[in-house]
């Protein structure tokens, strides 16, 4: 049953309003940007950032926001502590009566359970803190009910749900929290305790005088102490002969880590009565501490600016942990990607090469571009002037269009065997590399890239036979001139065009001149015919355009190959250093505050 009473006017967090709005916007920020945060790579510490970036946000949801935008909202007091510790006896004792289940079978707390005064109802029912727990109203009896029903109606649905019960014991403006064994069997119940714990603006911690030494509680007090929070220690069952030494070692212990502020509380061993309640005056001191905290307004103020400071600051350093994490993704993600494009960059190089030192003018090319020319003939005709070998060439080209065509295939065939060659060289290594490193090992998984794309080898042809396409052009282009048009007729588009793919592929000295490669006189052929046409100068040109496209597309090619890799990577943030900027933002709110 729902209570009737709400909350009073939300007040901002501290300082002016602007100043506290401008608190929120900052939070607010941070939450966006750290739930945008991707840390895929697996590195050594990913796995840590990952779960440090997942807490900060519960965090800014659980606790932070809801406190800086409600600052006078009752005080949480969590009450956390080992298995069989006895934190819900503890709570018992605490309002006098039984609410929360105790009892041998371990875990007992199957859900959190939230007591609060009946004015403070409002507070908690809907989701202000802890928004991913779904409410249940849990009622009190007066019934004599056993240990294990607890008085309170429970879901058996695990631990996705907060029981809120009213009981006018609790004092208005604290309200107690009974939570999961921090220790738990149950690794939902050890996740809730965590998730409850850093919700809390002040820790009750219950242990006994056997545990209170043990590693996992105490990774959670000194938890307490980087967030600065309010902590009571309850050292339960403690046996009256014992306590003196064991309390002192206690307290030595909380005074080494930082935690000597920390009010210490003793609860003797004892036998529990018939409905499983310590004796009222067991816990006195401990309810007295209490009553008093919520008595004082401006004391509990006190302590929720406390922890909220603490706890902002705890914020900033795992903020911080995510964004070196963050670069060190990056890092990885930039070694991966300067590894492919230099694989890809040395295939690009090598190709080029290939196509201008005259190694495509052997085999095949060589053999359809001499059963083109004539070879004997034309050799000749270069001995007698370029004049006649126009008008022998002209009178070849005109009645024989057939071989050119045959050339334009045996080149484009070769240089296809080029670029797919020098592309799986790419791939392999590539592909190599990142299975050197375990990053580069996971994104690529079961899957081979060491080849290139099944569908590669007709691209390339594609891209081929479009560079020659472009290639004509180019020479139609050029032969549009008057002066110049009939000797491009009488020659032929496709003889001008092999002619040119020849010179092209026995360029060695750049764009500043078209000396000849290992193809030797085979080339000056092409080059003389052409500069027969359209002369010297303008043959330079079109050399170069052609080269330079041919230099285009085989980059193209190469760049669409390398994204099997690329697209692998993770996206880089457009701002790399904003986690950082808000690590600073938010320390200098903790200090300012």
């Amino acid at each position: 049953m729902s209570s009737n009473h709400h909350p009073p006017a939300r007040a901002p967090a501290q300082g002016s309003g602007q100043s506290a709005a401008a608190a929120l916007a900052l939070l607010e920020a941070v939450r966006q940007d750290l739930s945008l945060v991707s840390l895929p790579l697996a590195l050594p510490a990913a796995g840590q950032a990952r779960q440090e970036a997942r807490n900060a946000l519960a965090q800014l949801d659980d606790y932070i926001l809801p406190r800086y935008r409600s600052l006078d909202a009752p005080l949480l007091a969590v009450v956390g502590g080992s298995t069989g510790a006895g934190k819900s006896t503890l709570v018992n004792a605490l309002v006098g009566h039984p609410v929360t289940r105790s009892g041998a079978i371990r875990p007992t707390t199957r859900q959190p359970i939230l007591l609060h005064h009946p004015a403070d109802a409002g507070w908690f029912e809907d989701q202000r803190i802890l928004p991913t727990l779904s409410r249940i109203r849990g009622t009190l009896t007066t019934d004599v009910v056993p240990a294990s029903r607890a008085g309170v109606t429970l879901d058996a649905a695990a631990v996705s749900s907060l029981v809120l019960v009213a009981d006018r014991a609790v004092p208005h403006g604290i309200a107690v929290l009974d939570a999961p064994d921090v220790d738990s069997i149950s690794d939902d119940n050890r996740k809730l305790a965590g998730q409850l714990l850093a919700a809390a603006d002040l820790w009750v911690f219950v242990t006994t005088a056997n545990r209170y030494a043990d590693a996992v509680p105490w990774k959670l007090l000194l938890n307490a102490a980087s967030r600065d929070i309010l902590v009571a220690v309850v050292l339960d069952r403690v046996p009256a002969e014992a306590e003196a030494e064991v309390s002192a070692d206690l307290r030595s212990l909380l005074d080494r880590e930082g935690l000597g502020s920390a009010g210490l509380f003793i609860i003797a061993e004892t036998d529990l009565d018939a409905l499983g309640m310590l004796p009222p005056a067991a816990v006195e001191p401990l309810r007295t501490w209490l009553h008093s905290l919520a008595a004082d307004a401006a004391g509990r103020g006190q302590i929720a600016r406390r922890t909220l400071n603490g706890t902002v600051k705890a914020l900033a350093g795992r903020i911080g942990s995510v964004a070196r994490a963050q670069d060190e993704q990056e890092q990885a993600a930039a070694g991966l990607r300067a590894e492919t494009l230099t694989a890809y960059r040395d295939a690009e190089t090598r190709i080029l090469d290939a196509t201008k030192d005259g190694a495509l003018l052997r085999g095949e090319v060589l053999a359809r571009w001499q059963d083109f020319v004539g070879t004997g003939e034309f050799f000749r005709s270069l001995e007698q002037g370029i004049g006649r070998l126009r008008d022998r060439a002209g009178a070849f080209f005109r009645g024989e269009p057939a071989p050119a065509v045959k050339v334009e295939a045996a080149i484009e065939s070769g240089l296809q065997a080029v670029i797919l060659d020098e592309a799986a060289n790419a791939a392999e290594q590539a592909d190599k590399r990142w299975r050197a490193d375990p990053a580069g090992r996971q994104l690529l998984g079961t899957e081979d890239l060491s080849g290139a794309a099944m569908d590669f080898p007709g691209t390339v042809a594609a891209e081929i036979r479009a560079w020659q396409a472009d290639l004509m052009e180019l020479i139609r282009t050029e032969g549009q001139e008057k002066r110049t048009q009939a000797r491009w007729l009488s020659f032929g588009i496709n003889g001008l065009g092999a002619a040119l793919m020849v010179v092209v592929f026995s360029m060695t000295a750049g764009l500043t001149g078209l000396e000849v490669g290992v193809a030797g006189g085979t080339a000056i052929v092409g080059q003389k015919l052409l500069e027969a046409v359209f002369g010297e100068d303008a043959v330079r040109r079109l050399a170069r355009k052609a080269r330079e496209d041919l230099h285009q597309r085989t980059r193209k090619l190469l760049a669409e190959e390398q994204r099997k890799f690329l697209d692998r990577l993770p996206e880089v943030p457009a701002d790399r250093a904003l986690l950082a900027r808000h690590v600073e933002a938010l320390t200098r709110l903790a200090d300012t505050a």
